[in-house]
């Protein structure tokens, strides 16, 4: 199978992507300021991987009450759209196009990062997993259930993230509704027991999400807004898949079909072995290629060939890849020239300045 696959031009909304080889978001908690702003440090890393076809930040927190992690950037505030604007100004003085990752950490919080006030979610449910906090990592504690003026006024901070992020100069922004966060607790029964208008039904789990990207794509246009999802999650932030969860997904992506100038759905293979989780899909660019028909991205695991493979086969339009990005500042030019792929250190993944960060080398040093 041939890699440059990868390498053939690809429209996305409103841009026109010189690959589709693309930077997957990744933690790397180097916002250690007061502001949680990012910083010329971030500017330079995201600007050393401005040759992918398309950057999506790490998680920005969409307020203060979103925070789950320590020395995040956020995107709320007059200080971080500055910070913001270095990193944007950065990629484009390379020709590159970047998306800015909304977040909200919901239960996977701690009340170390809030002023002793309980983490928020869907339901009381403790995910029962560990938050990584100023004073190192905590038990995670039975989290606020949201009351629905309060969904609807973080419905709000996102929409607000949103045009901050195009005031900071981003091409478009990430709902980051996977991997055990916010949304994805909506999502899923396991942190989901509501009985109002939010919990229960298909529509019900999804209807805050569907709401939130309302809201963003009224405000900046959907041909500048994407979403993440990852069905088949499962052992991770406490998220475990049931007989509903499938489907409740499948109900997401035939209901993203009606944005029809949605910029992408960002799918997420399976992060741990599901071989034998009841209910649970191994294959996801395969099962739901044929339920969201429109742009696709697909992440977890890729190489050159296999991610050449799944667009050649049609199951995706372009593969997000995240660590081999953060070792390989140039790994659009690697898969270009066939050349190896450097390994990461994942000793320096969280850790202060440049090392493990802005250091890896490129072929042409």
């Amino acid at each position: 199978m041939n890699a440059n696959v990868l390498l053939k031009p690809i429209k996305l909304g409103r841009y026109e992507l010189p690959n589709r080889i693309f930077m997957a978001p990744m933690t790397r908690s180097r916002a250690d300021n007061p502001d949680n702003a990012a910083t010329p440090l971030i500017a330079e890393y995201y600007a050393q991987r401005a040759s992918a076809g398309l950057i999506i930040t790490e998680g920005s927190q969409v307020s203060p009450q979103a925070v789950g992690y320590i020395n995040t950037p956020g995107i709320y505030s007059p200080a971080q759209v500055e910070g913001w604007k270095l990193v944007t100004e950065a990629v484009h003085s390379k020709n590159g196009h970047i998306f800015c990752q909304l977040w909200h950490c919901g239960r996977i919080s701690h009340p170390d990062f809030h002023g002793g006030k309980l983490p928020v979610a869907p339901s009381a449910i403790n995910p029962m997993d560990k938050s990584f906090t100023p004073e190192g990592f905590k038990d995670t504690v039975a989290p606020h259930a949201l009351t629905t003026t309060e969904i609807h006024a973080i419905t709000r901070d996102f929409r607000q993230a949103a045009e901050n992020a195009v005031v900071a100069g981003f091409d478009g922004v990430e709902i980051h509704s996977a991997n055990g966060y916010l949304f994805h607790q909506f999502f899923t029964n396991c942190s989901n027991n509501r009985k109002d208008e939010y919990g229960g039904s298909h529509e019900n789990k999804a209807r805050f999400f569907f709401e939130t990207l309302s809201a963003i794509g009224t405000a900046i246009g959907f041909d500048r807004v994407g979403v993440r999802l990852n069905p088949s999650c499962h052992g991770f932030f406490g998220i475990t898949i049931d007989e509903d969860t499938i489907p409740t997904f499948e109900y997401i992506a035939h209901s993203l079909n009606d944005y029809h100038n949605l910029a992408y759905a960002h799918f997420t293979e399976p992060f741990n072995p599901v071989d034998n989780v009841p209910y649970a899909v191994k294959e996801i660019a395969k099962h739901f290629r044929s339920q969201y028909k429109g742009t696709m991205i697909i992440n977890s695991r890729f190489k050159s060939d296999s991610g050449s493979r799944v667009i050649e086969e049609g199951y995706a339009d372009a593969v997000a890849f995240g660590k081999p990005f953060l070792s390989n500042p140039d790994l659009v030019e690697r898969i270009a020239s066939g050349a190896n792929w450097a390994r990461w250190d994942d000793k320096t993944f969280y850790t202060p300045g440049p090392k493990g960060y802005t250091d890896y080398s490129r072929l042409s040093d």
